[in-house]
């Protein structure tokens, strides 16, 4: 009788380890499934935001060619600037032996 109930014992105790082996597995399960949902959307939000950083590096090198050419033509125009200033000042130093008569202006 003694050995039927060690048995019995024994029986009840698989059954409880099994019942929560399977608790364990559902509750790994259930994780499993939250993460693969959260990697999904982080992978469309890695996406999108290679997609906009494709757009803005290509938006950024635009800005910057654009820029250098109105900083070329900045540059030039001051370069003419001063060349003007320059030559306006030796005008305005001419003597006035080499100025045209006033009838013929």
């Amino acid at each position: 009788m003694l050995k039927v109930v060690s048995i019995i014992q024994q029986g009840v105790a698989l059954q409880s380890y099994n019942n929560k082996l399977v608790k364990c597995i559902e509750e790994l399960c259930t994780k499993r499934e939250e993460l693969s949902w959260q990697i999904q959307q982080e992978e469309k939000e890695k996406g999108k935001l290679q997609g906009d950083l494709c757009v803005l590096t290509e938006h950024l090198a635009y800005i910057n060619e654009t820029l250098a050419h109105k900083m070329a033509s900045c540059s030039d125009s001051q370069m003419m600037l001063n060349v003007l200033k320059k030559e306006a000042g030796n005008l305005a130093k001419a003597p006035e032996s080499k100025s045209l008569p006033a009838k013929d202006r």
